[in-house]
């Protein structure tokens, strides 16, 4: 029986600053920050955490933790400042850097390939709505597995494509900004297309790959037991928890009940339905919270409402988001009984709350400490009750760039004094985990 997977997240447009250092190209998020009002104070990703020149720092306080796993992404803008053409050699070493430094510690890297800073030259050109993206991915792909494959056995191809399609083709509150079904059925297309494609890829080129991708699950709860809530929940349900993973799991997207999608047919090419289908080793589950859904005539599409954690007198964090363990033990348990599903790993839980730095210079995060013991408590009952869950890792290792939400909310185990030359100090909550892990 192979050990539980314990480890950390993170990513590139969050983390690593440098946004136009050693040749990197603009991202869709540089682009999108750029824009007066469209991201809370004015944030952009620079400096980030500074990850870029501090990445040893922060892969320290990991084995220092003893946390046998890192989770990062790569950025594509790094690696093809244009999206596609010429390849930056020092975006390159640099990610060869970070892994040997990775390796030198005991600490195994993961990377996720896409998480979500598409290089604006391709937005330029359409970006996920333009299936020329996938060839332009497909490249990407083989150039990290030929250049890192040699060294990193486990990859993840998207992070939650419901994520960077919904917010950034459908509503328009994430980069690129695009809004509506014209942009929203081609980039979720394309995005279930490439993972397929990033998959075989990295299998082609990397020996004895462990391969996956991440996706968003939330439990979908009716806000009444009335016909037209259940109903309801039901179809948020299919959008969020269903749209992308029923495809991948060779069963077609789940249109019945969301017939505002039935055009998304007139983007497929001959064999797309094969295409959709993939062979993966694990399924990445992102889970933060439960949404509450009320029927509502007067929403266009769903005719559903979330209703918000603070109109129900609910334990909520700062993202506005309910606490509520038992979510992601029926999240598992619920992907554990569709039959064909690979193993899960939990690649994305966690919390953000007012954290501050204290007298002593410590930071006492109790509410996240109870947080992630409560979820891990679930995750951990669920797997006991025969969910094929294999690991957790929490989001994330540090406080970070929150996208629109911009450098408020604070979700790391590490603080970031963005006052104080970015000083890291771990916070109660990484210190717990990392015992949680080394027991």
């Amino acid at each position: 029986m192979k050990p539980f997977i314990w480890g950390v997240s993170s990513a590139a447009a969050q983390t690593e600053g440098a946004c136009f250092t050693d040749g990197k190209g603009p991202s869709v998020w540089d682009e999108f920050c750029s824009t007066k009002k469209r991201v809370a104070n004015g944030d952009s990703p620079d400096p980030g955490t500074d990850f870029y020149h501090r990445y040893k720092e922060d892969i320290e306080i990991i084995s220092a933790l003893g946390i046998p796993n890192f989770r990062f992404s790569v950025s594509w803008p790094r690696i093809f400042p244009e999206g596609a053409g010429a390849v930056n050699q020092k975006g390159v070493d640099f990610y060869d850097r970070l892994i040997d430094a990775c390796l030198e510690k005991n600490v195994n890297p993961w990377i996720t390939l896409f998480h979500w800073d598409l290089p604006q030259k391709l937005e330029e050109k359409g970006g996920w709505t333009n299936r020329d993206v996938l060839n332009h991915f497909t490249d990407y792909t083989m150039l990290c597995s030929k250049k890192f494959g040699d060294r990193v056995k486990n990859w993840m191809v998207l992070n939650e494509p419901m994520a960077f399609c919904g917010a950034g083709y459908f509503l328009g509150v994430h980069a690129p900004g695009r809004r509506g079904r014209g942009n929203f059925m081609p980039a979720a297309h394309h995005a279930t297309l490439a993972i397929g494609l990033g998959a075989s890829v990295v299998r082609a080129h990397v020996k004895d790959a462990f391969i996956g991708s991440t996706f968003s699950f939330s439990l979908v709860s009716p806000y009444s037991s009335s016909p037209d809530d259940i109903e309801a929940a039901e179809r948020v349900d299919d959008l969020l928890n269903r749209f992308f993973l029923n495809p991948i799991l060779g069963l077609g997207y789940p249109l019945k009940k969301l017939k505002f999608l039935n055009g998304i047919e007139k983007y497929f090419a001959p064999g797309d339905d094969s295409r959709m289908k993939v062979d993966l080793d694990f399924i990445g589950v992102q889970n933060y919270t439960r949404e509450v859904i009320k029927y509502s005539w007067f929403t266009p599409f769903l005719k559903a409402n979330m209703v918000a954690a603070r109109k129900r007198n609910v334990p909520y964090t700062e993202m506005g988001w309910e606490v509520y363990p038992e979510g992601i033990y029926h999240v598992l348990k619920n992907l554990s009984s569709i039959k064909g599903i690979p193993p899960l790993i939990v690649t994305e839980n966690g919390a953000a709350f007012a954290d501050h730095i204290q007298n002593d210079g410590a930071v006492n995060d109790q509410q996240r400490v109870r947080f992630l013991e409560e979820y891990l408590a679930q995750v951990m009952k669920a797997k006991n009750e025969g969910a094929d869950v294999r690991g957790y890792f929490v989001w994330s290792l540090t406080d970070n760039f929150e996208w629109a939400e911009g450098y408020r909310p604070r979700f790391g185990l590490v603080h970031i004094d963005y006052e104080n030359n970015l000083k890291r100090t771990v916070k109660e909550s990484g210190k717990w985990f990392g015992r949680v892990v080394r027991k």
